[in-house]
């Protein structure tokens, strides 16, 4: 039984609490539990009912992911949508008060169940977020939330909750009016008895609602001419973030305009279609497999250390104050740890402060922090030219320049200095963990720990291990990674380990289709064109033409001459145009981003490479290299490849990972053509490997 009702002074309580789940969610047997409930409360004279969770900091997660995956008709999607909706609705027309009472999460379905109450209040709980994030899993809400928040909320208030998919806190569902009172988590239950008392005097009064538009707010707000520039705009900003590969906000704006002022039944009779019909896309059941992968990985456990218990983190070490190593330490400190800052002399450190600081100045002044929180938290971090506090730390993150030597020296200088206890990790991007592991004291005590710029944007970290790394050191760094809000995957020490090295054998077959002609610009658009969140010389400015080189060249060492860097690169090395940090690369960048005529006319004159032929080349590439490192068992499965290459890189949730849109374009098709492509330039880089022919042989696919 996960629905529970007492009653107690004619106040009438339903308490959700699934068995054998740390979450509640609006499955088809809670939905059915709960309506019948509900028809038998319809005929009570309750004072009030209350709605609430026994669950920790979960009021009700949503509905079952699950089932709304194994939708694949409209009709069946109408229907599980409407018995959703039949639900609320009875809990809107019950004849006494409801109230919902929210101390943790309220996402999706159960936002929706709390909207359809009369009243809602909310603790000041840190884990409480509300929204309706179903635009992120392809589809719009389907019990309710688009009729019934614009109607609490207003239009604008409403477009930006749904169309956005991002939750609010308990302090912005206040301000909004989503919610009527806030209180402490400690004594709620007088709280609740106290709101009680004050709304039974006035049981159809709202208790506290947002401030009334004026002005310009109002005439967007009210007048229908204003609420069509608010439908054009909210259009026109999902168009500019989404690039049109995803339909469910825009979906969303359509189903909010045509029922804003229809009756209920009509509206939710929109809304359940719309509902429907997006769920059965391809490109909904991908975006709920990212969401799976996403949940998995960032919960991620290891097989056989159960019983291996994390050692607490509580104090970190940075050796190098560059902004990767000031973009860690800014991360530590913001998750409650502090963080001492090493470099050669007091200028680096007041660098890497710099870069610590210009994190939370951003935020603040977007209004995610206050001020003292500012203060608090760069208090943490405190900076040395010697290691000098380093025996106190648990964790020591080297991120010093890309070069073996210089980090040997570092790691033998610094395993020295440090507790018996305490870990060594590395922040490199392709260089050997094994080889700086043995310049080391205890090599047992070391793991690479890779974090992708912006350190406090970028949500995938790259856990690398070694033959020499014990289990202790890898589960306590794992949860680790999980304290600092990051999603870990855990990568067996090989060159560039995964996401570098499936990346860089992308842009440099960008290169070599620019060698044969074309544009820069028109190849990075290609790039844009299939989902990708910049081109590949966008990417090689951002990062550093001296940068990817170098890893390219730890490539080749390591894997062999596919990984050659095209002589284009190395061309536009020569000139020293390193990319956005030298202000030139393939682009100018300048108060506007514009191609590099200089580079561009090294490029010899043509039509150039087509755009199917161009995404299939950059594509397969990354597949095949893809398909080694599962065969070189660098990690153990498609899923970890698809995590990091969509967290690490930006590929394209909507495909649903690199090798989902393998098997969407079928093993056999996509041989076929990389066996054409490899007998037209006679180059083994586009021959596939022996793990996709496998899988051709067996008429099998990257996930069965």
């Amino acid at each position: 039984m996960s629905i529970f009702y007492k009653e107690e002074s004619n106040v009438g309580v339903i308490t959700f609490d699934q068995p054998d789940s740390k979450v509640n969610v609006l499955n088809a047997a809670t939905l059915t539990a709960l309506d019948k409930m509900l028809d038998e409360l319809k005929s009570k004279t309750l004072k009030v009912l209350i709605i609430q969770s026994a669950k920790k900091d979960i009021f009700i997660a949503g509905a079952d992911i699950k089932e709304i995956e194994n939708i694949t008709e409209v009709a069946d999607g109408k229907k599980k949508a409407q018995a959703g909706q039949r639900v609320m609705d009875k809990i809107e027309d019950l004849p006494y008060p409801t109230v919902a009472v929210i101390d943790g999460a309220a996402l999706g379905g159960g936002c929706e169940l709390a909207l359809a109450c009369r009243y809602r209040i909310m603790t000041f709980n840190d884990k409480i977020r509300i929204g309706l994030p179903e635009v992120n899993l392809g589809f719009v809400p389907g019990f309710g939330g688009t009729y019934r928040m614009p109607r609490l909320l207003g239009l604008q208030g409403a477009l930006k909750i749904i169309v956005s998919g991002a939750p609010i806190n308990s302090s912005a569902a206040f301000k909004s009016g989503l919610v009527d009172r806030l209180y402490p988590s400690v004594g709620l239950q007088d709280r609740i008895k106290e709101f009680i008392e004050e709304i039974s005097t006035q049981p159809h009064k709202r208790i506290f609602k947002a401030p009334e538009p004026k002005g310009f707010n109002a005439f967007l707000e009210k007048n229908s001419i204003g609420q069509s520039v608010v439908y054009k705009q909210t259009i026109k900003s999902i168009q500019k973030a989404t690039k049109g590969f995803y339909p469910a906000p825009l979906k969303a704006v359509d189903v909010i305009r045509k029922t804003l002022y229809l009756p209920r039944e009509q509206a939710l009779d929109i809304e359940s279609t719309a509902f429907a019909e997006l769920a059965i896309t391809p490109i909904s059941k991908n975006l709920v497999k990212v969401f799976y992968l996403s949940e998995k990985y960032k919960k991620l456990t290891l097989p056989g250390t159960e019983n291996i218990k994390p050692m607490p983190i509580s104090k970190g070490a940075v050796i190098g104050a560059g902004i990767m190593g000031g973009g860690i330490a800014q991360l530590f400190s913001d998750r409650g740890v502090w963080a001492r800052i090493k470099d050669i002399n007091y200028d680096a450190i007041a660098k890497g402060l710099k870069a610590a600081n210009d994190v939370y100045a951003s935020a603040l002044k977007r209004k995610k922090v206050k001020p003292y929180q500012v203060a608090a938290k760069m208090a943490m971090i405190s900076g040395t030219v010697d290691y000098s506090g380093f025996a106190d730390a648990d964790i020591a993150i080297e991120a010093v320049v890309e070069n073996m030597d210089v980090k040997k020296k570092v790691f033998a200088e610094v395993s020295q200095v440090l507790s018996d206890k305490a870990i060594l990790a590395s922040n490199t991007s392709s260089l050997s963990v094994t080889e700086m592991a043995r310049a080391s004291k205890d090599p047992s005590r070391v793991i690479g720990f890779h974090f992708f710029n912006p350190v406090h944007r970028m949500p995938l970290i790259e856990i690398i291990t070694t033959e020499l790394t014990s289990q202790q050191t890898l589960v306590t760094t794992l949860e680790f990674a999980k304290k600092l809000g990051k999603t870990p995957i855990v990568v067996k020490d090989a060159p560039g380990f995964l996401v570098n090295r499936i990346l860089l054998a992308y842009i440099n077959e960008a290169g070599r289709i620019l060698e044969e002609g074309g544009s820069i610009e028109g190849i990075d658009r290609y790039a844009t064109n299939f989902g990708m969140p910049m081109g590949p010389f966008t990417l090689s400015d951002e990062v550093g033409l001296d940068v990817g080189v170098k890893v390219l060249h730890v490539l080749e060492n390591g894997l062999g001459p596919r990984f050659k860097p095209g002589n284009f690169f190395e061309h536009v090395l020569d000139k020293k145009l390193l990319g956005k940090k030298s202000g030139k690369g393939f682009y100018i960048h300048g108060k506007e981003k514009t191609v590099n005529s200089e580079v561009q006319s090294l490029v010899k004159s043509g039509s150039g490479v087509p755009e199917e032929e161009a995404i299939d080349r950059m594509m397969f590439i990354m597949i095949n290299e893809a398909a080694m490192i599962l065969q070189e068992k660098v990690v153990d499965g498609p899923d970890t490849v698809d995590i990091g290459m969509i967290m690490g890189t930006g590929f394209p949730p909507f495909r649903g990972g690199l090798l989902r849109y393998a098997d969407s374009l079928g093993i056999d098709r996509m041989v076929e053509r990389m066996e054409k492509l490899e007998a037209r330039f006679k180059d083994s880089r586009f021959k596939p490997c022996g793990y996709i022919l496998d899988l051709k042989s067996r008429g099998a696919k990257f996930y069965n």
